[in-house]
């Protein structure tokens, strides 16, 4: 096989919430220590704090617009496969996480997203399943497994670490291994048969 079916998946984690005070980058730099133990994975965390995008969409950004979306998109278009870290806001996703899946559209197609939510007690999940109807609008393909955490507050240290690793470890290997068969079936494919959704 060839080195581009061979080499390691390009997998972009989305720190989907800006809030102030938000949880998320604990949870995510967590998971993203989770993939880089993988040697089937190079991880690239995409932080929409430190990447900010325009909040009106238009057909031809103006220069400071096309800056800012210079940050992400390349980034997106080069990645095999996503793990979307998000908490729940008000039953849903934050704004600014479907500001940066609304700015784009191949970047997503063909390739596989997963999920790490987090929040009170349904830790995120219908976050999750409205994720999931949007991303499919997009071609792109969810797996099933997630990683959730119910009142995550709770869950990590003070040094940002589960408090019981064994469960959510488990859980985010089992949603990588998922992520990664996906992510090779998806870039083989891609490479022997453009996708023209």
């Amino acid at each position: 096989m060839s080195d581009s079916t061979t080499a390691p998946f390009r997998l972009a984690v989305i720190v989907g919430s800006t809030r102030e005070g938000r949880f998320g980058e604990t949870v995510a730099n967590w998971f993203a220590e989770q993939a880089r133990q993988r040697a089937d994975m190079v991880v690239d965390v995409i932080d929409l704090v430190a990447t900010p995008l325009p909040a009106v969409l238009t057909k031809e950004p103006d220069e400071e617009d096309a800056r800012l979306l210079s940050a992400v998109s390349p980034r997106l278009a080069e990645a095999d496969a996503f793990v979307v870290v998000t908490p729940e806001y008000n039953h849903s996703f934050p704004a600014p996480l479907k500001n940066v899946i609304d700015w784009h559209f191949t970047q997503w197609q063909a390739k596989p997203v997963g999920f790490v939510s987090y929040g009170g007690m349904a830790g995120g999940l219908r976050a999750v399943e409205q994720l999931r109807l949007v991303f499919a609008e997009l071609h792109a393909v969810t797996v099933r497994d997630t990683v959730s955490f119910h009142n995550a507050w709770n869950e990590f240290d003070g040094d940002g670490q589960p408090k019981r690793p064994e469960g959510c470890n488990a859980a985010a290997k089992g949603m990588l291994d998922q992520l990664a068969w996906w992510a090779g079936a998806l870039r083989t494919a891609r490479a022997t048969h453009p996708y023209g959704g």
